[in-house]
């Protein structure tokens, strides 16, 4: 099990733990939950933000809000 600033471009993995204290409730809005897929779609040029797909949502979130989110790699 690693954490989602952790996987490189194109990995897909499943959401197995979040820190719900750590990350922003809009974030869980929007499908981090666990269970669901995660696909790391691009990382910017200083490496933060990182740009994702969870659950058919594309979001952007900061390298420090994806160390809460625990992932277990699919692909």
């Amino acid at each position: 099990m690693i954490t989602l600033d952790q996987i490189e471009k194109n990995q897909v993995g499943k959401i197995v733990a979040i820190d719900t204290d750590a990350i922003p409730l809009k974030l869980i809005e929007m499908g981090c939950l666990p269970g669901n897929e995660v696909h790391l779609v691009q990382v910017a040029p200083l490496k933060d933000p990182l740009y994702l797909v969870i659950d058919g949502c594309h979001l952007a979130i900061r390298k420090e809000t994806a160390q809460h989110i625990s992932i277990e790699l699919i692909a």
